[in-house]
């Protein structure tokens, strides 16, 4: 397989020093290393937090360690943090030990030691790490002729000696970590690696699916006006190596005049001093505040240390904006959005295969949901989801896309079908499409959905690191998130349209949930828990990716799609791989 190429390779400001810790991570997999100290993502993973437990009681009880020239006989220092100029190194280590003059640093892991051949032995990424510290003992000035790791899941205490070929090993593999970090250039992921599944970063990393993508094209290309990718005819298998779903869910608050507060690690939501609900922070994903709703300061605060982001919508359901903590730091990967999206063929490339992917997936839910779905309606779908494809200019797929939407909200009203008693006391009628205002229930509930939906993407953008007001189908407008509405296209059908038919047709949405007023209608609060209620059950309905072939969640997959974005950005794939149902 020929190398993936980077399109932009940035220069990066790194810290002083090189911690141990990151040569282990180094040795372990090189884009696990990439990913934690260059672009400073990190996700918690239950052998992590566990570790971090661990690592607590060490930290509480640190001890300095005599200079080398005033060293007892015996000594045991906790928490002692050492660097070396020469290499560039730093590592902060658990226990050092003194006995007779004879420094040796001891590593606490949470897992087991390695079986070989001769016995039990260090893993080499532990081996790596104990040789760092080993190194900066000795370029401080003490004797330090070998190391220990305790592992803790089976209690065992395993040495390494540090003679001249570890160190030798060390120092070159430390002098290869500066050199990875220096040139701004994402490794690529590990072929087949067993250690992907274990890794707490595999769901950002996406190892065997960004090579799998990568395998669809023979070589990432810029197109010309009507040129179509060349597809290679090999496939890889994909490991599914991620919980279907988000064990988090969000909290949607529509209760108007609500006030939400915290109590510790709880939020409590009262009307004035009524407690009404209590919600842990650690089982939520999202908090969506939707008309006259008050948050408190020490609730914002709190969720913005745990990343969890508060999303503002009007009354009627308009999506005003949003709240997060620090965690979008991948200022790279905007930067090569930015330029990206000033390069008329890459936006294009783009845009063409989010509008077919929309298309398709329109004529999908008209294939399976419509009483009899019209042959020509079905045809001419069809074809303008080709011409989507060969489209020259992105005035001339707005064009396409906008006929494909008359064509597909025309035959809308032959997807609801509600039970025959309840037909006479429906109001769902619907003439295409038209909002600001919704004139009828069912546009109503549709402009409701694309909120929530545009809400979502908007929130995978920033997770992903992306600037969501940056696009390359839609231009960029102020105070609209461009690229979310982007990636939006193909989800429209697939999770707001068939969310709306779900609630007319299932009747958690009824007459009684709706308001005139003027020309306008809108959904009640009643209403609204129904749509939302519907909305959230497509979310969390379970769907079989067509290229990976695992089965993931609406919402799992909306962040999928946005790292597989990330990955086009950044050359590791050769074009966007759109999601379309069957």
């Amino acid at each position: 397989m020929s190398a993936l190429p980077i399109l932009i390779e940035a220069k990066r400001s790194l810290p002083d020093y090189l911690p141990a810790r990151m040569v282990n991570e180094f040795a372990y997999c090189p884009r696990l290393f990439f990913y934690e100290w260059v672009e400073g993502l990190f996700a918690d993973s239950v052998d992590t937090v566990e570790g971090a437990i661990q690592h607590q009681w060490v930290d509480a009880k640190a001890t300095a360690l005599p200079d080398a020239g005033e060293l007892p006989d015996q000594i045991h220092s906790r928490s002692v943090t050492l660097s070396s100029e020469r290499l560039r190194v730093i590592a902060k280590m658990d226990l050092v030990e003194v006995e007779d003059g004879v420094v040796t640093p001891v590593d606490y892991k949470h897992g087991s030691p390695r079986d070989g051949a001769d016995g039990l032995e260090l893993w080499p990424a532990d081996r790596a790490q104990l040789a760092v510290q080993g190194i900066v003992l000795r370029d401080a000035g003490y004797r330090c002729d070998e190391g220990v790791a305790y592992y803790r899941k089976t209690g065992q205490r395993v040495r390494v000696v540090f003679d001249a070929a570890l160190i030798a090993e060390t120092e070159a593999l430390i002098l290869e970590a500066w050199g990875a970090a220096e040139a701004g250039v994402m490794p690529r992921p590990l072929e087949d690696s067993p250690k992907c599944p274990g890794c707490s970063l595999v769901g950002i990393c996406l190892p065997d699916e960004t090579w799998r993508a990568a395998d669809e094209i023979e070589e990432p290309q810029q197109l010309d006006l009507f040129d179509m990718p060349r597809r290679k005819g090999v496939q890889r298998a994909v490991r599914p190596m991620m919980t279907p779903r988000s064990e988090l869910l969000p909290l949607n608050v529509n209760s108007q005049g609500v006030k939400i507060g915290k109590s510790g690690a709880v939020l409590q939501i009262k009307d004035k001093e009524k407690l009404l609900q209590e919600v842990r922070i650690g089982e939520i994903c999202q908090v969506n505040l939707m008309g006259n709703v008050q948050i408190t300061t020490q609730a914002v605060q709190t969720l913005c240390e745990s990343e969890t982001p508060i999303c503002y919508f009007s009354m009627g359901g308009w999506f005003y904006g949003i709240t997060m903590g620090l965690n979008t730091k991948n200022v790279f990967l905007r930067r090569n959005q930015f330029r990206l999206a000033e390069e008329e063929y890459f936006a294009r490339m783009i845009a063409r295969r989010l509008v077919a992917g929309k298309i398709r997936n329109q004529r999908t839910l008209l294939q399976r949901n419509h009483v009899e779905p019209d042959r020509e309606t079905l045809a001419a779908m069809k074809a303008s989801a080709d011409r989507a494809e060969r489209a020259g200019s992105l005035a001339e797929l707005l064009g396409i896309e906008g006929n494909a939407a008359r064509m597909y909200f025309g035959e809308f009203a032959g997807m609801m079908k509600p039970d025959d008693g309840r037909a006479s006391a429906l109001p769902f009628e619907m003439d295409g499409r038209n909002r600001r205002p919704a004139r009828d229930p069912v546009n109503s509930m549709l402009s409701l959905g694309y909120s929530l939906l545009a809400k979502d993407l908007t929130v995978a953008c920033y997770a992903v690191g992306f600037d969501p007001y940056v696009g390359f189908y839609h231009q960029p407008r102020f105070g609209r998130p461009a690229l979310a509405l982007d990636l939006m296209e193909p989800f429209r059908p697939l999770i707001v349209d068939s969310a709306v038919l779900t609630a007319i047709n299932t009747g958690m949405v009824t007459a009684r949930d709706f308001v005139r007023a003027g020309g306008a209608v809108a959904l009640t609060a009643g209403g609204r828990k129904g749509l939302f209620r519907a909305y959230e059950m497509r979310m969390d309905t379970l769907v079989t990716h067509p290229m990976f072939e695992y089965r993931v969640s609406y919402r799992r997959l909306l962040e999928i799609q946005a790292r597989l974005l990330a990955r086009v950005l950044e050359g590791e794939i050769g074009e966007y791989p759109v999601f379309t149902t069957r």
